[in-house]
């Protein structure tokens, strides 16, 4: 018998997640907010005390370097985004979203957010994820099945726990 859909893409969540659990065993402050190379993109506390990320509308080309906070944020923006548009009414603005302002807080956030995504996956059927009605109003998948929005959830959840890991190890083999 063959796994249905749903399993196949919960699986590649949960081994890409298992790596990501990996990273934050080691991860802290410091090693988040370590900025790697100048004009790196990183998260900096605002006037209120939010932590907002770095952000240029068009992004530059070549994208700048990143910090492991800003990492955590952009999974964080992108999960919040396509989890509200493809399962609730609608995403806040890019600008709402803001870091949790420190290691353990990300890593809290973002366990919530791998929760609340696999648990909205399960009960999905073949049919709905062959459906474009969740994705309609999601700015990078409008139009798309829902099973390729969460096979890309995958995918953009390995590579930046790839790009974590790599920072991770840099921060720790520094020599400043």
């Amino acid at each position: 018998m063959t796994a249905a859909r749903v399993e196949l893409l919960t699986r590649q969540l949960d081994l890409t997640w298992s790596l990501f659990e990996y990273y934050l065993r080691e991860l802290d402050d410091a090693a988040c907010l370590w900025e790697p190379a100048p004009g790196c993109w990183t998260v900096r506390p605002d006037g209120r005390g939010d932590w907002v990320a770095d952000w240029e509308t068009p992004e530059p080309d070549p994208a700048p370097y990143t910090s492991i906070g800003w990492l955590t944020w952009h999974i964080g923006y992108w999960w919040t985004t396509t989890h509200a548009h493809c399962f609730g009414s609608g995403a806040p603005a890019r600008e709402e979203i803001t870091w949790p302002g420190g290691a353990d807080a990300a890593a809290d956030w973002l366990r919530g957010l791998r929760d609340e995504w696999r648990a909205a996956l399960l009960p999905l059927t073949d049919a709905d994820l062959d459906s474009t009605e969740r994705t309609a109003g999601l700015p990078w998948g409008e139009g798309l099945a829902l099973v390729d929005v969460a096979s890309w959830v995958n995918f953009e959840l390995a590579k930046n726990v790839a790009e974590i890991g790599l920072t991770q190890r840099f921060h720790a083999a520094r020599t400043d």
